[in-house]
């Protein structure tokens, strides 16, 4: 339990630490902050509808293949 309370506590360190020095920055370093996390949030968007989307075509080629064998199944029984 205490190494659970003092990563907690090293990580609201640390946010504090990047929240005070990005309030000290210039208006142009905060500008850089932000377009940086825009970025990085636009590649895990970009990231997860790609990962969506080969989920979604995996998924249809295991229904493609379901039904192709249920319909030789059929097929086989009559």
């Amino acid at each position: 339990m205490g190494n659970k309370t003092n990563g907690l506590l090293a990580l609201l360190g640390l946010g504090a630490l990047a929240y005070w020095k990005y309030k000290k920055s210039t208006p142009e370093q905060q500008q850089a902050v932000k377009d940086k996390i825009n970025n990085a949030k636009d590649n895990l968007n970009k990231w997860g509808n790609d990962l969506k989307n080969k989920a979604n075509d995996v998924a249809s080629q295991v229904q493609s293949k379901v039904d192709e064998v249920k319909t030789k199944a059929e097929d086989s029984l009559n």
